[in-house]
């Protein structure tokens, strides 16, 4: 099956001839070697990032539990109370 497909594939590339391939090793050492050619820093974003006379925008500091509030110690509530106030209601009809 193996040595078909060897066969097949050695058929098709003599029928189309020798024509230009691609070669991507190549092409990736050429961008290699480019990319030595431009300056180390751009001026894109503004300062330049190594300038240490640059002004800064100032760190700030949020609390992530600034809303919260400690509930202990607490005093507790007598329990019968609390659940008389939020059970329903009996009719007094019946």
């Amino acid at each position: 099956m193996l040595t078909l497909s060897g066969a097949k594939s050695a058929a098709a590339s003599a029928a189309r001839g020798r024509h230009f391939r691609f070669n991507w090793p190549l092409l990736a050492a050429t961008a290699l070697v480019l990319s030595g050619c431009m300056p180390a820093t751009t001026q894109i974003a503004g300062a330049d990032p190594a300038d240490p006379a640059a002004k800064v925008a100032r760190a700030g500091y949020r609390s992530t539990i600034a809303p919260y509030t400690s509930l202990r110690p607490a005093t507790p509530t007598p329990w019968h109370e609390r659940n008389e106030n939020v059970a329903p209601q009996l009719k007094q009809d019946r």
